[in-house]
């Protein structure tokens, strides 16, 4: 059964027409997490819909002169066969304006079937590669497809995967989430795209006063798990400390700088560890892990399985890692070059880069710097047989790309979890005359509009 909420007068419209409800065709779905559709010749996105329903919807963001509007759906007038009761009352857009507030963000498709998740996912990457790599079909002649992983296309629900959850805090101090693109913090009493270990510790229940945001790892190994508190201004560490006496002793707890991200011993440890790929990863604070349970042994995989079939990684090739986190890809690819072979680990941020020396410490045909990638494959020019690129949500971008092509590879595997930037470099790496010859999408985020690429890119013959 579809809830409908209420019509309400909650919040009042604004001149430029914020908070007024309207009726919409929903159109076609767009990056982003939203579908599009026009009202009076104006473009609205609108979130919480189906492509091909009739929904009332609440403009969020509707100002006179802007190129277009933004809207949340309220009312389902008629639905689509693939819409489902949404499994979280906090993210029900349906059921959160009905109750006078907008929903939690985090969950934006999870009124519908994961299997019309997956297809729309697959329509946006399509029209991205077409839009801005000028990609019109791939190698095997079809479109793109995501790929179910961790057991959702047996019976699964997509729910418990993240072993990674951010919080945010109510002015009252309770454990709460943003709306979507708002300052409104909404009290949350669940997490259920969270593994188990992160709902067992009722964050909620805490009194988090002096706490701006919190931050969770709970490894998919089970693990100790580290609670990252990110205190307001002025807090004390006594007040820090009665946090931490609300949590079971068992967990590390500790104090993080969103700005800096300097982690500070409250209790325990100040990393978890992470297993992945026969691999063992210390990941300190709010270090970057891939966050679905399954996503590491599955991008391995994917990269692993290009770089191989195609013949560029082998005993004795030499390969870098670029944007290598704590070691994740690293690690396996030292393991498939052996001792004959180098591996350049290449990574930005200080915290990560030396956790990547201690997963590593073992393997001599590794070499770890730590900088930016362009100035570092400038300082270190190599014949590389293949290149895996892992870049945060931003992409690569031009400059990167001109000193990956400048590098001459027999091949990159890049891997992405945003399909516009994943696009646009695609884009850059065609113009240089390079082709993209393999391409797999992962669906590491259920109930998301977010996915996950793997990529295979060539030089032209």
């Amino acid at each position: 059964m579809i809830a409908k909420a209420p019509l309400h007068t909650t919040h009042q419209p604004s001149a430029g027409g914020t908070g007024t409800e309207v009726v919409l065709n929903v159109g076609p779905v767009a990056h982003g997490g939203h579908c599009v559709a026009r009202h009076e010749g104006r473009v609205i996105f609108v979130r919480h819909g189906i492509p091909g329903e009739k929904v009332r919807v609440r403009l969020t963001d509707a100002e006179e002169k802007a190129k277009f509007w933004r809207a949340d759906v309220v009312e389902v007038l008629a639905a689509s066969p693939d819409r489902v009761d949404h499994f979280w009352h906090a993210a029900d857009s349906l059921r959160a304006w009905g109750h006078g507030h907008p929903p939690v963000g985090g969950a934006e498709f999870g009124h519908m079937t994961l299997a019309r998740q997956r297809s729309l996912k697959a329509e946006v990457l399509a029209e991205q590669l077409t839009r801005l790599a000028g990609v019109g079909q791939l190698p095997d002649g079809a479109g793109p497809s995501v790929e179910a992983v961790g057991g959702q296309d047996d019976g699964g629900n997509g729910l418990g995967w993240r072993t990674r959850a951010s919080f945010s805090v109510t002015p009252g101090g309770k454990l709460g989430m943003h709306a979507h693109r708002s300052t409104h913090i909404v009290p949350v009493r669940e997490m259920p795209l969270a593994v188990d270990a992160i709902n067992a510790l009722r964050l909620w229940d805490l009194d988090l006063q002096g706490i701006d945001r919190v931050e969770v790892a709970a490894p998919a190994n089970g693990s100790r798990s580290l609670v990252l508190l990110a205190p307001g201004p002025g807090t004390k560490p006594k007040r820090l400390n009665a946090v931490a006496a609300q949590l079971p002793g068992e967990v590390s707890v500790a104090t993080f700088d969103p700005a800096t991200e300097a982690v500070t011993q409250v209790r325990g440890r100040t990393w978890v560890q992470e297993t992945a790929a026969g691999h063992d990863y210390r990941v300190t604070g709010a270090g970057f892990w891939q966050i679905h349970r399954d996503a590491p042994g599955a991008l391995v995989g994917g990269v692993t399985e290009f770089l191989q079939d195609g013949g560029f990684l082998h005993p004795g090739a030499v390969v870098a890692d670029l944007y290598a986190g704590a070691g994740l890809f690293t690690a396996v690819l030292a393991d498939a070059v052996g001792e004959t072979g180098s591996v350049l680990s290449v990574e930005g941020a200080p915290g990560t880069s030396r956790d990547a020396r201690k997963n590593l410490h073992a393997a001599p045909q590794v070499e770890i710097v730590q900088g930016r990638v362009e100035r570092v494959l400038r300082q270190k020019p190599r014949n590389f047989d293949a290149l895996v690129l892992d870049p945060p949500r931003a992409g690569a971008g031009k400059a990167v790309v001109g000193q990956l092509v400048e590098a001459q590879p027999r091949a990159i595997a890049y891997v992405s979890c945003d399909p516009a930037s994943f696009a646009r470099d695609v884009g850059y790496f065609r113009q240089a005359g390079w082709d993209l010859s393999g391409l797999r999408a992962f669906d590491l985020y259920p109930h998301t509009h977010h996915l996950e690429t793997v990529a295979l890119l060539t030089p032209r013959a």
